[in-house]
């Protein structure tokens, strides 16, 4: 059993510190799991592993959606406590979010612009904020500007995300060709749900039947072994789409 056990712990140590190389760790770590398997491997996971798995992403949405359902203006006040008390760009960013979640997307794409000046006018992050509002709201050519410029700077930077938004705000200029292509890399590319729902729902918008049925089959095979929460987690994103169908068979 010992000599099992002993195995077992090189074996977990060999899968973390492959991960470290692929994710591109520094290479102390292997110094670390070698060392010490069982101890590394543990602070290997609870450090670098955990945080970037799937399972501590969708616990961080469980959490938010909770706190959401049970005091929904709780962020925006507090954000708008904190901006009013110093207004730092961390502050003024952080409460133009809470306002794009509240539905007021105008109002923060204000906030996010008045930060881009200074030491933060290229600020990718902040850049991305400002994108959301503007396509949100309705204002796509400023999206584009903002999200091509990333794209340029930084073409690694929230890759997936950044296309679909495009994808949404060159449909929202009824640049279909320009739409389709951000849209198809996203889904070729990550494959992701969010990615294939919005690929759909632009083809349905479209008039891209065949497109919309070959996703389809892509979608409900994702949703084969959804739980109850992981639908939960989806639902306005699957109402979009049920709606982009409804609306198609009129």
């Amino acid at each position: 059993m010992s000599i099992l056990g002993i195995g077992i712990h090189v074996i977990i140590a060999i899968f973390f510190a492959i991960h470290a190389l692929r994710s591109g760790q520094q290479l102390f770590w292997l110094f670390i799991l070698f060392s010490f398997p069982l101890l590394g491997s543990l602070v290997y996971f609870i450090v670098i592993y955990l945080p970037d798995s799937r399972i501590e992403s969708g616990a961080k949405k469980a959490v938010a959606v909770a706190a959401k359902v049970l005091d929904p203006t709780r962020e925006l006040r507090e954000a708008r406590a904190e901006f009013e008390y110093s207004g730092t760009v961390k502050n003024r960013t952080r409460f133009a979010a809470a306002l794009l979640e509240a539905g007021r997307a105008e109002e923060a794409a204000e906030h996010y612009e008045a930060c881009l000046k200074g030491p933060f006018a290229t600020d990718p992050v902040i850049r991305f904020g400002a994108a959301r509002c503007f396509v949100e709201c309705g204002q796509y050519a400023p999206a584009i500007a903002h999200l091509t410029a990333i794209r340029a700077d930084d073409p690694a930077f929230r890759a997936e995300q950044l296309a679909i938004l495009l994808g949404r705000a060159y449909a929202g200029l009824d640049d279909n060709t320009a739409a389709q292509t951000e849209f198809a890399l996203a889904a070729e590319q990550f494959g992701s749900f969010e990615s294939l729902v919005q690929y759909a729902i632009w083809a349905l918008r479209s008039g891209d039947l065949d497109t919309a049925t070959r996703l389809k089959v892509a979608i409900d095979e994702s949703m084969v072994r959804w739980s109850r929460h992981t639908r939960e987690l989806n639902k306005p994103l699957l109402k979009q789409l049920y709606d982009a169908y409804a609306a198609a068979k009129k």
